[in-house]
């Protein structure tokens, strides 16, 4: 019989598991070499205590059901990165991407983010600036920059880390980062801003965005307001907001929708957003971010506020500078151009299977590879294969829950919540 012939979906997905194996492989080498060096030294060395965390890394609760014989390893060093990417000055057309990265999950995401781009888009070549908070002011006291070799890995790939002082959230609030940050853009020219926990899954420059209608992802749920049983109601909460910053309230409802339904009000996922002058975009956004937080009203005195001042603030702000809701050309974002994955848990759960090979090719570069051990979750759903062989095949991508809280439970419940 001849070569069976493989569909460009089941290449990747065999290279993804090539990848894993291989990291897999790399991982046992070291453990080994541990084992080996420790042994020697036990013959000449009194026994001490084992105090690295790193090396005591472990599935929690039912994790560890799945697997007869942990690895325990010492994360291995990080390599210098491979000079593989053609990373040259774009076109004027090609829009600046800011990120927001800092110690731990963030920082694993953004190189996840960073490596992604580069392999799935290499025809753009805007600017790519990850801000990075200093500790300082509203982040005094906490240790929130990046790993010298994570810089290293991000600059490799043409990104420029950029620091910042966060005055107003900080630890308080942290995701009034992503409104803090806009202040390092140049003004007057096109941007994106993306969470972090995002992939780039294709040619992202192809995507058709018109920078002088702002808008901002709709993957997102009726998280708020929650209107109390006796009122103010969707209409009334809403409608407070907009009176506040004398805006157009009426003309941004959707009369598809029925009257106190949340959808029928103008609300986003903050996981993306754009606009054409970030200097005017960022200065509205943390003004009435502040305002809303310092007095909230009357309508707003039940609501809470945290975590989602900033979804709150954003459609005010886009529908002010003569946006809304994304048009089919922008079907892409949150589509076949990026996934907005949150939690690495849910990205195995209930994304496609071409966020996965995404998520697996840019976690197998050898430089990202030794980071990530470094990254519990990644170790043990990425580098290990868990994530493929046990958590994705315990869920029913076709009959997953209309919330994802279910989605959640149903994962911690199998013991792989890794977050």
């Amino acid at each position: 019989m001849g070569k069976e012939q493989l569909t460009e979906e089941q290449k990747a997905a065999r290279r993804a598991k090539n990848a894993a194996n291989r990291a897999r492989r790399e991982a046992n080498a070291v453990a080994r070499q541990e084992r080996q060096a420790r042994n020697k030294q036990s013959k000449t060395s009194p026994k001490t205590k084992k105090s690295d965390p790193a090396s005591q890394s472990k599935p929690k609760n039912a994790a560890a059901k799945h697997e007869k014989r942990q690895v325990v390893i010492k994360p291995p060093p990080i390599p210098a990165p491979a000079d593989i990417y053609d990373i040259r000055p774009g076109p004027p057309e090609h829009y600046n991407i800011l990120l927001v990265a800092q110690a731990g999950r963030l920082e694993y995401e953004t190189v996840l983010f960073v490596e992604s781009l580069r392999q799935n888009a290499p025809d753009w070549h805007g600017r790519l600036i990850i801000a990075e908070p200093l500790p300082e002011h509203a982040w005094g006291g906490h240790h929130v920059r990046i790993a010298d070799e994570t810089r290293t890995i991000l600059q490799s790939r043409g990104a420029e880390v950029v620091p910042f002082t966060a005055r107003n959230f900080g630890a308080a609030y942290p995701n009034g980062n992503k409104i803090e940050a806009l202040s390092l853009l140049p003004e007057n020219e096109d941007f994106v801003f993306f969470d972090s926990d995002t992939l780039v899954t294709g040619p992202i420059e192809a995507i058709s965005i018109d920078f002088s209608r702002p808008s901002a992802s709709m993957r997102r749920e009726g998280t708020w307001p929650v209107p109390p049983l006796y009122g103010p109601g969707f209409n009334e909460i809403w409608q407070s907001l907009y009176d506040r910053f004398d805006l157009d309230f009426a003309i941004t409802l959707d009369q598809d929708q029925p009257e106190e339904h949340w959808e029928r009000f103008l609300y986003f996922n903050a996981g993306w957003f754009f606009g054409s002058d970030p200097a005017l975009f960022g200065k509205r956004f943390l003004e009435w971010a502040l305002a809303i937080r310092d007095e909230p009203g009357d309508a707003l005195a039940s609501q809470e506020l945290y975590p989602w001042l900033d979804q709150i603030v954003l459609p005010l702000v886009i529908h002010s500078l003569g946006g809304g809701r994304p048009g089919p050309e922008l079907d892409g974002l949150d589509g076949d151009m990026t996934c907005h994955w949150r939690k690495l848990p849910l990205l195995y759960a209930r994304e496609s299977d071409a966020a996965v090979d995404a998520l697996e090719r840019a976690a197998s570069a050898p430089d990202v590879a030794a980071l990530l051990h470094r990254w519990e979750p990644a170790f043990h759903l990425i580098l290990q294969g868990n994530g493929r062989s046990a958590l994705r095949p315990s869920i029913d991508r076709n009959r997953l829950p209309p919330s994802e809280q279910p989605l959640r439970q149903k994962i911690k419940r199998s013991g792989w919540w890794l977050v």
